[in-house]
């Protein structure tokens, strides 16, 4: 409503310029004054026409201001200082037409759905070999948050996580569990406790194995040989490890309110010979070249120099010495015939755009919560009719940023093939790690030396073990979370459980979400769960306060003011007090910020807004006594304000990924 407002305004004093002063401009910038009470857009163009047509800039202003006064939804138009001109919106049109939008759900939003072709994002990710851990929970937040904005937005959104079921990592366990321990299959239904925990230890300790003997380093090669050929023991336990990691996976997930469409799995990229034709398309392209001496002796490799031209004749030695030449050279396939996952990955992602003229076979999964959810197979399943997967107009792959240089791989890939298009639409979503603060550290017990008790935030690594699985987060959150909600209310332990578990999950995706994606972030759980200050908890008690004000109300057996009915004097209602049109028209701000969001893949912006929202709505509540207001008219006019606010509130924490409890 917002942005439909300001173009019509905008076009309206671009046609106004041309016609009056003969000068054209592609676009005006508008900016917010400083206070609410000086108009809710402002701009400067009388001062750049002024240097065009040499007069006055406040001359200017004047004549355009009586022109974008006939604008539907202004007001008024203002000119401030020597030229400004400031524009007031019509107050209790745009409120109407704000409470008209929240009836019918659309939140604000006048534009039509936004255009554009299929969306593919592809986030989590997560190798299938040990359980989740923190910095996977961020992945997830931020790929879960995007893609409901995008959804918000009118987008078609197919959400990805893709299983990568046959790489190093999974191999690296099966090495662990065959080589080490002695397992076979059937010792894996024996495992007590939570499996992917399991599997967090034996990859932990697998590096020690490696470093025994040249013959046990063999051990990951020989198991990856045989997880790609199938059919065999081996590959029987990789299926089995994978499959079994990655429903907890799925099932931490629900825990944080994520979920996916598709589950697409490396092992059929191999064996539907997605992979084979990549392959030779990229050998007949000459985008890879065989190496025949030095240390990439063997491999089919892809020249990354930037300006590189793909590298001819024999080894690949088109211009400087060998040694010159693989310091830019990635390796596509191994020497022992493996394929690296970024070869895969440029198959998948040709698969993702539909220039690869294959396709999956799918079957159901059974998601955790029932959600429909599909994965990929080997073979065609009877009866199974699944959407139309694949065939994007973009794609968007969140992976953290120390994979930059794989993903550009990737894109130079589909260059090389000759989709520059679909290569300019594959973006990396790239974020940074989540680390622990000392303090964090002590709560979960994590042993810390002393060097690293001074430091503001540890790094924690997987692979050798020194990590927070997701899942003892999010037991430790709620824990807390509980103690918080039992100081403050008496009820049952499964109502206390239900709302610790929304004040956690809120308090974990609101602290991800709420820093720059290029941001490490120092996990802290006293910041994280603090009621104060701009936390989850803080935009949720925000939510349940407005939230009480209509529960009183039908306690009371009354019903709230109709969003979509007339109401008469609530333009003078809101002309007379700025502070409460301003919680209207920052309520309304919410399809604006999810636009820029969406553009600028900075979702703490959405996370900003939230809790200045919240911080405007608790301003409002404590000035004004709502339900005691003696006058019936502005009682009605302040129930109604509540109303957008509450919705408008509750829809930003949605897109957040946060619930709102019922108390707080």
């Amino acid at each position: 409503m917002l942005l439909t407002i300001t173009r019509n305004l905008e076009k309206a004093l671009i046609a106004k310029i041309a016609e009056r002063y003969g000068v054209r401009y592609e676009a005006l910038g508008f900016s917010l004054p400083p206070k609410i009470e000086l108009g809710e857009l402002a701009s400067p163009v009388a001062f750049d026409l002024a240097r065009k047509v040499r007069r006055p800039p406040r001359e200017i202003a004047q004549e355009l201001a009586g022109d974008a006064g006939a604008v539907s939804g202004v007001g008024k138009v203002d000119v401030a200082g020597g030229g400004y001109l400031n524009f007031h919106l019509d107050r209790g049109t745009f409120a109407e037409g704000l409470a008209a939008g929240v009836a019918a759900r659309n939140f604000g939003r006048t534009a039509a759905p936004e255009e554009g072709g299929k969306v593919v994002v592809e986030h989590t990710n997560i190798n299938p070999n040990k359980a989740a851990h923190i910095g996977h929970l961020r992945n997830a937040t931020l790929g879960d948050t995007f893609v409901r904005c995008l959804r918000f937005l009118g987008r078609r959104v197919e959400v990805q996580n893709y299983l990568d079921n046959t790489g190093v990592q999974v191999a690296d366990v099966v090495v662990g569990l065959e080589r080490m321990m002695g397992k076979t299959l059937a010792d894996l239904d024996k495992v007590e406790g939570k499996f992917d925990y399991f599997c967090w230890d034996v990859y932990a300790k697998v590096s020690e194995f490696y470093a025994q003997s040249e013959e046990n380093k063999r051990w990951r090669s020989r198991t990856m040989q045989a997880i790609e050929a199938g059919g065999n023991p081996t590959a029987e336990m990789a299926e089995a490890v994978a499959m079994r990691v990655a429903a907890a996976h799925l099932a931490t997930m629900a825990r944080i309110n994520v979920r996916y469409d598709l589950l697409p799995r490396e092992s059929e990229i191999l064996h539907l010979n997605f992979w084979s034709k990549a392959y030779g398309l990229l050998k007949e392209r000459k985008a890879i070249y065989l190496v025949d001496s030095g240390k990439n002796r063997g491999c089919w490799v892809m020249n990354t120099a930037e300006g590189a031209e793909a590298a001819e004749g024999a080894g690949g030695e088109a211009e400087g010495t060998r040694a010159q030449l693989e310091d830019s050279e990635k390796i596509i396939v191994r020497s022992d015939g493996t394929v690296t996952y970024v070869g895969k990955d440029i198959a998948y992602q040709l698969w993702k755009f539909g220039l690869l003229g294959l396709d999956f076979h799918y079957k159901p999964y059974v998601a955790p919560g029932g959600d429909e959810l599909w994965i990929t197979t080997p073979e065609a399943a009877e009866g199974a009719d699944a959407p139309g997967f694949g065939s994007a107009a973009s794609v968007y792959n969140v992976i953290d940023s120390r994979q930059a240089y794989l993903q550009g791989v990737v894109r130079q890939g589909l260059e090389a093939l000759g989709f520059k298009e679909q290569a300019a639409r594959s973006v990396h979503y790239s974020y940074e790690m989540v680390a622990l603060t000392p303090a964090c550290c002590d709560e979960l017990g994590f042993p810390l030396a002393e060097e690293d008790r001074k430091r503001p935030y540890v790094e924690v690594s997987g692979r050798k073990g020194l990590g927070v699985k997701a899942d003892d987060l999010l037991d430790a959150l709620e824990k807390k979370a509980l103690g918080e909600v039992r100081s403050r209310h008496e009820m049952p332990e499964e109502d206390a459980a239900a709302i610790a578990r929304r004040i956690a999950v809120g308090a974990l995706r609101y602290f991800l979400l709420r820093f720059a994606r290029n941001t490490v972030i120092a996990f802290d759980f006293k910041e994280a769960l603090s009621f104060e200050g701009e936390t989850g908890p803080y935009v949720q008690y925000a939510a349940v306060r407005a939230g009480n004000i209509f529960r009183k109300l039908a306690e009371a057996g009354e019903e709230p003011p109709s969003l979509t009915g007339g109401h008469p004097g609530l333009g003078e209602f809101l002309g007379a007090n700025d502070d409460i049109w301003e919680a209207v028209y920052q309520a309304a701000r919410l399809p604006e910020v999810v636009r820029q969001v969406a553009e600028t893949l900075e979702m703490g912006q959405l996370c900003k807004y939230a809790f200045a929202l919240a911080q405007r709505f608790n301003l409002f509540y404590h000035r004004h006594h709502i339900l005691s207001e003696a006058d019936p008219q502005r009682r009605g006019h302040l129930l109604l304000v509540t109303d957008l606010v509450r919705r408008q509130l509750e829809k930003a924490l949605d897109l957040l990924g946060c619930e709102v409890p019922p108390k707080m």
